[in-house]
């Protein structure tokens, strides 16, 4: 899926390694993926988009082939934050200090937190089909609760999310329709979210999510913190998320410099339109 690209295990400290691939050449541009995939949902895009940077796509923390070390209390480990500093060094280690960057779904939260965080390091940011988690916290309403019921689920205490995910993995990660992936890739997401310890590191990642990911967000909002880099906002116009929100208008009260679209797809941009997907961030990041 990935032809041309090296594949590399990145330690990135306190004996935690991340899976990444790498090819091109150009601008360092980093791609980070949603749940539950890896960075295999890239394989439509990636490809395209090394023929003008370099592009690194990562396994996340919690998913794929990177690491998934013990949790603590406060969820830590798993905070947008930690995986945030992942993905910092390993970029450092491939030689960039300054970079694009793009996220899907939670990679696209691990990519916004970069930002307020390690804002001297981001050049450009695209989040693709996501919003702040503090805004959807507070904005929660039925149709938010019925239609991502799943962010409830998993962040209850373990291990009960994680017993009944594992009775039928593929039912609950393939809910929205195996076809919307293709094989091969599909193949890389079962083959990773079957593994027991996947399931829990995912859940921890939801457990953060509702708890340490939102007193962060919320912090910076009380301190009158923003994104400062140019944002690029892709969403599906198919998907559930402009029926719930007007999406640039949320984005807006982060960004100074704010733009975007939806597609003609649902929510997996890079794997249902990727040539849509690929033609939007070519053109904002070669302008970044």
């Amino acid at each position: 899926m990935f032809d041309g690209f090296g594949l590399s295990t990145i330690d990135v400290g306190e004996g935690v390694t991340i899976h990444v691939r790498h090819g091109g050449s150009g601008p360092p541009l980093l791609l980070l993926h949603g749940h539950p995939q890896t960075h295999a949902m890239w394989h439509a895009v990636a490809p395209r988009l090394a023929r003008d940077f370099t592009v690194v796509a990562a396994d996340l923390r919690s998913y794929g082939d990177s690491a998934k070390p013990p949790t603590a209390p406060d969820h830590a480990p798993y905070a947008k934050r930690t995986k945030a500093r992942d993905q910092i060094e390993v970029m450092r280690r491939l030689g960039f200090e300054r970079f694009l960057v793009a996220g899907h779904d939670r990679g696209g939260r691990v990519a916004y937190r970069m930002t307020l965080d390690h804002p001297d390091r981001v050049l450009g940011l695209a989040v693709l089909d996501t919003l702040p988690t503090w805004e959807h916290f507070r904005r929660t309403d039925m149709g938010f609760a019925m239609g991502y019921w799943h962010w409830f689920f998993m962040a209850q205490p373990a291990p009960l999310p994680e017993r009944l995910i594992a009775a039928d993995p593929d039912a609950f990660y393939l809910r929205r329709g195996a076809n919307l992936f293709a094989p091969a890739a599909l193949a890389e997401y079962r083959r990773c979210f079957r593994d027991p310890a996947t399931i829990h590191a995912l859940c921890e990642d939801y457990r953060a999510g509702a708890t340490i990911d939102v007193a962060l967000d919320a912090a910076d909002r009380r301190a009158g913190r923003r994104i400062t880099c140019p944002v690029l906002m892709l969403w599906g116009g198919r998907g559930p998320l402009q029926k719930w929100y007007d999406p640039l208008a949320v984005w807006a009260d982060w960004a100074n410099d704010m733009r975007g679209q939806a597609l003609d797809c649902g929510h997996y941009l890079a794997e249902e339109a990727p040539d849509d997907t690929y033609a939007a961030l070519y053109a904002f990041f070669a302008e970044a």
